[in-house]
């Protein structure tokens, strides 16, 4: 079986094709934090190496270029160790847009704990006043529940990183409230965490929380096969479901969720793809062709079992309910025309269609330009380390949507646009490029 190899030549991918030209800063940046979970290590490149390889792009940007992207890292692709990161460049530089990025990107109640150890990684030193302005904005957000659920013990705890923020509270509440913080009184919150630890009968315990409406989209998808251990009746859990807010949960997350309770796949996949019908569809046919070689099974990150692939292939089920009409492929070794299901069947489909091996992604688009025709547009989805490069676009609109955040990326200069990421807004920026096109 062939392997993917590494390419020793800087103007190559890591397996060999050509690589694009150097991009500005801006460009680089962008497309690393797309994709990245920071310190995580993937199939080429070590976590700690595209973390410095960020801050470094970071350094070479404005300052409003890091904090915009810092922002729309975290309230649209929802990725919170990142849009912390790069706030910490702009700590680093000081100014009022320290403090107005941190509290943009500061969300949940354990992060501003999160960032300082950040700020310490490298060993403790004094907080700027732009830091601590941030840090102190930030904490006046969260509610007695949002503290006590995330008041955990770890390298920098929350109270300690109120006392050295020097935040003011609201009101008299919230200034109660921190003093519970404070003196470790916090009223442990109505969590399944919680819930749980208390050593309550499991089945009871999951009945009550469904009962009253506790469980969130994602602890609801997370504890679907706890429950089901618990014999929870399977009737009030399909009935949840109907009341959930799926709103910014990613097909991913419900693949990741069935691959556990493959039982509740019925229940699953009605919620998933009406979620899905939100976006509005590309006119014409489109060609939608997915990368399934051997690094894209590489994990997203070291406590996790999903796959750069697992991310394609939720793209692949979001990107099929946008098209008006579609042609799936595969590519590895060879290309493979694949029927075009939905939901979680064309994941399944995709998977199985060929060997995880190699990458020879001008050779797919060459046998794709034969046998499918009268394409609008394509769109294909890759970790871009291909072997042989990439052909030229032939039809008028051609994607490459990047899931990793590797730094030798294919040349796309020959029709092709490069999307970083695998954020459920893909398709809304597709619509949105054609629209500008056709205006020009």
């Amino acid at each position: 079986m062939k392997t993917n190899r590494v390419a020793k030549n800087q103007n190559m991918t890591y397996e060999g094709g050509r690589a694009a030209p150097a991009q500005k800063p801006e460009q680089e940046l962008t497309r690393a934090v797309a994709s990245c979970l920071l310190f995580e290590n993937t199939f080429y490149e070590k976590g700690s190496d595209i973390a410095v390889r960020i801050q470094a792009l970071a350094a070479k940007c404005s300052a409003e270029f890091v904090s915009a992207l810092a922002q729309k890292a975290r309230q649209e692709w929802g990725l919170r160790h990142i849009s912390l990161w790069l706030a910490l460049d702009l700590v680093r530089r000081g100014g009022k847009i320290a403090a107005d990025t941190l509290d943009a990107v500061i969300q949940r109640a354990d992060e501003p704990a999160e960032f300082l150890a950040m700020y310490w990684r490298e060993g403790r030193r004094p907080l700027s006043a732009q830091l601590k302005k941030g840090l102190a904005r930030a904490f006046r957000k969260f509610s007695a529940h949002s503290l006590a659920k995330y008041n955990r013990d770890g390298v920098v705890k929350l109270r300690d990183a109120l006392f050295l923020c020097h935040a003011k509270p609201k009101d008299e509440e919230q200034a109660a409230t921190w003093k519970k913080l404070v003196d470790g009184t916090l009223e442990s919150p109505d969590t399944w965490e919680v819930a749980l630890s208390a050593g309550k009968d499991k089945r009871e315990t999951w009945t009550r929380l469904l009962s009253e409406g506790k469980l969130g989209a994602l602890a609801f998808l997370r504890n679907l096969r706890n429950m089901d251990a618990a014999k929870v009746d399977r009737a009030l859990v399909e009935a949840y479901s109907r009341t959930v807010k799926w709103r910014g949960v990613l097909p991913w997350q419900f693949i990741s969720a069935a691959k556990e309770a493959p039982w509740a796949e019925p229940i699953l996949e009605p919620s998933m793809l009406e979620g899905l019908n939100e976006h509005k569809k590309f006119a014409g046919r489109t060609g939608l062709l997915v990368d399934v070689s051997g690094s894209m099974k590489y994990a997203l990150s070291q406590k996790s079992d999903r796959t750069r692939l697992d991310a394609a292939l939720a793209l692949a089920i979001l990107l099929r309910e946008t098209c008006e009409s579609v042609e799936v492929c595969t590519f590895s070794e060879q290309f493979v025309l694949c029927p075009p299901r939905r939901g979680f069947a064309l994941a399944e489909t995709l998977a199985g269609s060929q060997p995880n091996q190699g990458t020879y992604l001008a050779r797919a688009l060459g046998v794709m330009q034969e046998q499918v025709r009268d394409l609008d547009r394509i769109i294909v989805v890759t970790d871009e380390q291909a072997h042989d490069g990439i052909s030229l676009c032939w039809t008028r609109y051609g994607y490459i949507v990047n899931v990793a955040p590797y730094k030798p990326a294919l040349d796309t200069s020959g029709g092709w646009v490069r999307i970083s990421g695998w954020s459920d807004r893909i398709p809304d920026w597709i619509l949105v490029h054609e629209l500008e096109e056709a205006e020009n």
